[in-house]
């Protein structure tokens, strides 16, 4: 197995309210869809079920851990066979003015050409969801940048 792993710091002049404005991000319809995918909708609850569209496709999760601040991880359960099964996570802490972001798309079964194209896509989204919480604006699908003819 084989994994997509990222870093990214986020700051905010209210360096005590980064994390929960993070984590917000990532627990709510709303926050997804801002930086992620406009079309994003289901119950961002534990044990509940994200559908994120996107124009060529997209994915259903299931929320299978959210610890307030400190970690979310969600379980694919529809999309792409390379997706299906694998699981995303993401892991925050506070080091001094900075909320780090620790993300993993773990268990890809191979590196197949389409988890090359995925780790670009996530990094641009990931400085999405930076843009977002350090500016007020992200730049989710379709807004996104285009990195290929994949999408």
């Amino acid at each position: 197995m084989v994994d997509i792993l990222h870093r990214i710091g986020v700051t905010t002049p209210a360096p005590e309210t980064t994390t929960q404005r993070v984590y917000d991000a990532l627990t709510t319809v709303e926050g997804l869809a801002a930086w992620w995918t406009e079309k994003t909708t289901g119950d961002a609850g534990l044990g509940g079920e994200l559908e994120f569209r996107f124009p060529d496709g997209g994915f259903d999760m299931e929320v299978t851990e959210l610890r307030p601040r400190e970690r979310v991880v969600w379980r694919v359960v529809g999309g792409p066979d390379e997706w299906v099964g694998t699981t995303i996570e993401w892991e925050l802490c506070q080091d001094g003015d900075w909320t780090v972001v620790l993300f993993a798309h773990r268990g890809w079964r191979e590196p197949v050409e389409f988890m090359h194209h995925c780790s670009t896509k996530w990094g641009s989204f990931l400085l999405s969801l930076k843009s977002l919480v350090e500016d007020g604006e992200g730049a989710p699908s379709p807004r996104d940048v285009k990195i290929d003819n994949w999408g």
